[in-house]
């Protein structure tokens, strides 16, 4: 009887040896995969080969000062998962040192469950969580960070649906304008298009030619397929193409800046070179083709006359603001407070009586 008691004794306290050697060996796995070094793990009277090996080194605690941590593993297991500096300033491996270091039975001693990865309720802990400074920090910094990388500004402008004509109508600025109305007109066929226009038409401010007169038509032949309502707004200069493409946008939607330009002008003659007498003969009928062809269509969108807009063809004809709407190239002057000021303007009959003026009948 007395040998049987025995023997379960040292049974019993085998396996608690074993069990505490197996703690011991989890309490090294958990360090180092938490790459927190764990404080006071190894007891200083444990026979095991870890605790002989054990080297102790100094960590930030999570109340600032340092704290006796001990790094454990051998030379073999220390190759495989070597330890990484830990930062001191890192408020979360911080404050998990300091749980680490006074209660490690809390993070060795948990529940397993196959629901929730292993260790998911450290993150939810109180010790752990952030200070409100930290969170009020946090929350500012989402509020105003950019949640994608800025666009560039055609891509910002194509996203309002609006297409700007900054420059003179070559043919890769052609190419762009007619590919940006297609696919607006794809996207949404229903929405309006905004066309900005600041451009000098197929010539150089200078005047040199610079583009086909094809370069107009094309633009001008997109707009007239589309199926959107078109708003034409002036931003500066409108001249000659850009004049035509200013007009035909939608009948109440043609907009112009109060101190924009707007001219129409004849076609001019590219320049010949070295080409032969009957190239140029071509070319310059060529020229009066695309002439008449401009004029009727700027008698169609202003509404005047072949006649009138032949006439006044002849020369450069330049209109500001209040002229092109005159002449029908645009209907309303986008001026902030003009209706407030032409409200408050006395009418021509109060101005004549007021310098004294009489009406005769």
């Amino acid at each position: 009887m007395l040998d049987s008691l025995s023997s379960k004794t040292r049974e019993e306290e085998k396996e608690e040896k074993e069990e505490a050697a197996r703690r011991i060996t989890a309490r090294a796995r958990m360090a180092a995969s938490l790459q927190v070094a764990v404080a006071s793990l190894v007891p200083p009277s444990t026979s095991s080969p870890i605790g002989r090996r054990g080297r102790g080194r100094t960590v930030a605690g999570g109340g600032g000062g340092g704290v006796r941590c001990s790094a454990i593993g051998s030379k073999g297991s220390s190759s495989k998962l070597p330890l990484p500096p830990i930062n001191p300033k890192d408020p979360f491996l911080s404050k998990l040192a300091s749980v680490a270091a006074a209660s490690p039975e809390s993070l060795l001693d948990r529940p397993v469950s196959s629901d929730t990865p292993p260790y998911l309720d450290l993150f939810e802990s109180p010790q752990l969580m952030a200070t409100p400074a930290q969170v009020e920090r946090s929350v500012s910094y989402n509020e105003h960070r950019p949640r994608r990388p800025p666009p560039d500004l055609p891509s910002l402008l194509l996203h309002g649906r609006i297409v700007y004509i900054g420059m003179p109508l070559v043919p890769a600025v052609t190419e762009l304008v007619v590919a940006e109305l297609m696919y607006l007109q794809w996207m949404d066929p229903k929405e309006p298009i905004y066309l900005y226009i600041n451009s000098t038409g197929t010539t150089r401010d200078d005047g040199e030619t610079v583009g086909m007169e094809t370069e107009g038509f094309a633009i001008y032949d997109a707009l007239m397929q589309l199926k959107n309502e078109i708003h034409t707004v002036a931003v500066g200069a409108a001249i000659g193409h850009a004049c035509l493409l200013l007009a035909s946008g939608s009948k109440g939607k043609r907009f112009m800046m109060p101190h924009a330009k707007a001219m129409i002008q004849q076609p001019r003659v590219p320049s010949s070179g070295l080409m032969p007498a009957s190239d140029v003969l071509i070319r310059a009928k060529e020229v009066i083709t695309n002439r008449d062809t401009l004029v009727k269509l700027l008698a169609k969108h202003t509404g005047n006359s072949i006649e009138t807009v032949a006439t006044v063809m002849r020369r450069p004809y330049y209109m500001d603001a209040t002229k092109a709407q005159e002449f029908g190239a645009i209907d309303k002057i986008l001026w902030r407070g003009q209706e407030k000021i032409m409200a408050d303007a006395a009418p021509p009959e109060q101005w004549d009586k007021n310098a004294g003026i009489k009406v005769v009948d």
